[in-house]
């Protein structure tokens, strides 16, 4: 494919640029209701990276299915509300999560 030609777009200003993004109806900005009905999905593969870990150590670490991890970080499944709040608890306080998921003595 060739690459795309962008002298049009480099010849209109600013304010042109903005008139033709809101006339465009596959591109409309989020209104406050649109945010209210989304859910936000915590980025299993941005917590993952933060902390290091390769989809097999994360896994481990945490007790998740690798199949399952790949599929949300593909974006083949999303978490569900009780695992989205897992990982939200494994983002704020891994340490926490790995001290509770250890063999009782």
């Amino acid at each position: 494919m060739p690459p795309h030609d962008w002298s049009r777009f480099d010849a209109m200003t600013p304010e042109e640029r903005h008139a033709a993004a809101l006339a465009d109806p596959d591109a409309q900005p989020l209104t406050a209701e649109d945010m209210a009905r989304m859910k936000p999905i915590p980025r299993v593969s941005i917590i993952r990276r933060a902390m290091r870990l390769t989809q097999e150590e994360f896994s481990q670490r945490f007790r998740i299915p690798l199949g399952t991890l790949r599929d949300w970080e593909q974006g083949r499944k999303e978490p569900d509300a009780a695992t989205r709040a897992y990982l939200i608890v494994i983002a704020r306080n891994p340490t926490a999560v790995e001290e509770a998921l250890k063999p009782a003595a």
